[in-house]
């Protein structure tokens, strides 16, 4: 007897017998020979006292004309199925899956168990057909056993879809073979040959491109390439906080506030994220000349604010902004207020101003000693030092250099970008390359920016406006500002 199986009463084996073999059945009509189909026992010798067992206790026919099956008495057949009982009240269909854990052993001895109640079932049936002719009744008797024990066989627990949590799997989760969605990436997909280039970028390229009907790509020309591999230099991403990048000169008049303006241009139009100068000069400084707008409002106004500034609303009413994106917070224009611009005033501007952009340009004043020089360098992730081509402007940039390695800032000097700023017209009375040799031994960069007359007017200046020579000048330095800033952050 299977596990589960409940018991089973006697079986019943369905057997014709002819109608005159009853002696309590009336003479026939005529109408020729009739069959019966009747209910005999086959192991139930004794008489039982239920009445339900599943067997008939008399073989005497039930008369059945009323309902139009067969003219005539004909038998009535109970038959008990197996029927499949739980032992729990769990639903087995259901089966959570961090719940179910079940041993190899306990699952062989299982279907070991359900094997032998389907061989007791298949014997059982196989002795009712050999007691008895094949007819119709048999074959569906047998056909119900088998098919109960097939079903109670390959019963397997299934898990209910919707307790399934549906996961994103990386590559690494799945199986040998299997691809994840990552994968499915547009180099992958699309087809080369049938991708849409872009315009080619450069006079020559542009008129092919054009006169074949935009069949023929010769692609950028070669300015083009460098200039698009420029853009990608300067707009490299920043990895941590703000940047902070001085500009000093011990010697007024070469230039530090131009190269400031220019250095924050270049940043400003290639990069994606905002970039800021502050003017901190004390004694009257003219960056916000440069850029031919004013807020009116100053770095006093600033400090003033700066504990109720809570958005980038309230700092752009103080600041100025060109038409390249660049920020400029402009000093006191009157000289005996700046005075009082000191070291923690600059702090106060320089944390608001590190809140809200990701690179801090500081146009410094003259004088090294100063309290804002001090609270500047400490804050320094990158030094521009300005030098004019001239033997007294030059050997201040060196002294400046040296006083910086003095007092702690080695590292910064060594990394610092020399900057040789050409503002006069004409030839130069000193000899450039020996001076860029010489600064070329002290620090990690020199940079030359030619004369240009846009500039040396004084006026606003114009990005898109200057020389090409003092453009590229302006952007080649913004890659290198940009490339040491991420150097010293892998460093």
């Amino acid at each position: 007897m299977g596990v589960g199986t409940p018991p089973r009463g006697p079986a019943v084996t369905p057997r014709l017998r002819r109608p005159e073999d009853d002696p309590n059945r009336p003479e026939p009509d005529g109408a020729g020979p009739e069959l019966e189909c009747v209910a005999v026992p086959d192991r139930n010798e004794n008489a039982s006292e239920d009445a339900d067992n599943g067997v008939l206790e008399s073989v005497t026919g039930a008369e059945t004309t009323g309902i139009g099956i067969v003219e005539g008495a004909t038998a009535q057949i109970d038959v008990a199925l197996p029927v499949a009982v739980d032992d729990d009240d769990f639903d087995d269909d259901v089966v959570l899956d961090d719940e179910v854990e079940i041993h190899e052993g306990v699952v062989e001895e299982v279907d070991t168990v359900a094997a032998s109640a389907v061989a007791e079932d298949v014997e059982e049936v196989e002795e009712a057909v050999d007691a008895s002719a094949p007819d119709a009744a048999t074959i569906a008797l047998t056909s119900a056993s088998l098919a109960t024990a097939d079903a109670a066989q390959h019963e397997r627990l299934r898990p209910r879809t919707s307790e399934i949590t549906l996961q994103s799997r990386r590559l690494g989760d799945f199986e040998a073979g299997r691809e994840s969605s990552d994968l499915l990436t547009p180099d992958r997909l699309l087809d080369p040959a049938h991708a849409v280039r872009p315009e080619p970028d450069g006079a020559w390229q542009h008129l092919v491109y054009t006169l074949s009907g935009r069949r023929i790509n010769l692609g950028d020309s070669k300015r083009a390439r460098a200039r698009k591999a420029l853009d990608r230099r300067i707009a490299a991403p920043l990895h941590g906080g703000a940047k902070f990048v001085p500009v000093l000169s011990r010697k007024g008049g070469v230039g530090k506030t131009t190269i400031t303006t220019l250095l924050g241009m270049a940043l400003a139009d290639a990069r994606e994220d905002r970039v800021i100068a502050v003017d901190a000069n004390p004694d009257r400084g003219t960056l916000a000349e440069r850029i031919g707008r004013s807020s009116g409002k100053t770095v006093r106004d600033l400090v003033r604010a700066h504990a109720d500034v809570q958005g980038f609303n309230d700092i752009s009413e103080i600041v100025a902004r060109d038409h390249t994106r660049l920020d400029i917070i402009a000093s006191d224009t009157d000289p005996h207020v700046s005075e009082a611009f000191n070291d923690s005033d600059y702090d106060a501007v320089a944390d608001v101003a590190a809140h809200f952009y990701s690179l801090v340009l500081t146009d410094t004043g003259t004088g090294i000693v100063h309290s804002v020089m001090g609270a500047t360098l400490e804050r320094a992730d990158q030094l521009i030092v300005v030098a004019g081509l001239s033997v007294d402007e030059a050997r201040l940039a060196s002294e400046t250099l040296t006083w910086l390695e003095s007092n702690g800032y080695a590292d910064l000097v060594r990394s610092a970008v020399v900057v040789l700023n050409t503002a006069r017209p004409g030839a130069a009375l000193v000899r450039a390359g020996e001076l860029q040799s010489h600064f070329q031994t002290r620090v990690g960069h020199v940079v030359r920016v030619p004369y240009d007359a846009h500039i040396a007017s004084g006026s606003a200046i114009v990005f898109r406006d200057l020389q090409p020579e003092t453009r590229e000048a302006a952007r080649e330095l913004a890659a290198i500002v940009v490339e040491s800033l991420r150097q010293r952050v892998a460093a």
